[in-house]
């Protein structure tokens, strides 16, 4: 069934159909995942869509709220379960997201599902070892400065990383230097849901790659071929989901000409 220019509903018959539909991460572009009902009730066994490439909540005080939000973090890395992700972070209102967080999405994603409690760190000075870090402060002084003047002159640390660091302790700038350097080398942030799937790049879930044949095509609906997002797979940014939809799509097409030849 399709709705035609005048706002009508037609349906058209057809021998074999392509559905590339997408998943749910783009919905003011028709992927709002509606399909999913309509092919469950059909017997066709679809996981649930999730959002992927993705940012998370975090729980920031109002303080930081307010003075970071719409900035961003930069030349930072973020590990979770010995993945390391380098690159920027952008600080908003509800969290964090940007390409480093995006590649741990998968794995933080999961742990979410799994009620484990999901701690990323961050590394603000990934190009100096902690002991570069506490030897740096031991050079100069703190009486003379700020706190924030001290680490800005001595680490070129900027006003977000600083702000992150008093969010993981309202008590930091009592820290010995060797503590301070821990910190900063892994900054504990406390993650507890991601964002919408609605405001991701992609989704993950979808129709379980069991339920297709080696023709992409449905296998209790023959003629109904899928391809794209509405499969379940799940891939990083940087031209892999692209190629991931173009290949589904070149797989689909190669299937319906081989279900056309066998009629």
């Amino acid at each position: 069934m399709f709705i035609n220019a005048s706002g009508e509903a037609e349906i058209l018959a057809s021998d074999i159909t392509l559905l590339a539909l997408g998943g749910a991460s783009w919905p003011n572009l028709g992927s709002d995942g509606t399909w999913v009902s309509i092919l469950k009730n059909e017997g066709i066994e679809v996981n649930t869509l999730r959002p992927a490439n993705c940012g998370f909540n975090v729980e920031w005080s109002d303080i930081f709220r307010s003075k970071f939000s719409g900035q961003p973090l930069k030349n930072i890395s973020l590990t979770f379960e010995n993945r390391i992700t380098h690159g920027e972070v952008m600080i908003s209102s509800q969290g964090i997201e940007g390409g480093a967080v995006y590649a741990l999405s998968s794995l933080l994603r999961q742990s979410l599902d799994n009620g484990q409690e999901t701690i990323l760190k961050i590394d603000l000075k990934p190009s100096l070892t902690s002991g570069d870090i506490s030897n740096r402060l031991d050079q100069t002084s703190r009486k003379k400065n700020s706190f924030s003047a001290y680490l800005q002159k001595t680490l070129g640390l900027n006003p977000v990383s600083i702000g992150l660091l008093r969010e993981a302790s309202l008590n930091v700038q009592n820290f010995a230097n060797e503590d301070l350097a821990k910190l900063i080398k892994a900054l504990p942030l406390k993650i507890t849901s991601p964002f919408d799937i609605e405001k991701a790049i992609s989704s993950a879930g979808g129709i379980t790659l069991s339920s297709v044949d080696k023709n992409m095509m449905l296998k209790k609906i023959p003629g109904i071929f899928v391809a794209g997002e509405m499969l379940d797979w799940e891939a990083p940014t940087g031209g892999y989901l692209l190629q991931a939809c173009f290949s589904t799509g070149v797989a689909a097409a190669r299937g319906i000409l081989n279900y056309t030849k066998s009629d």
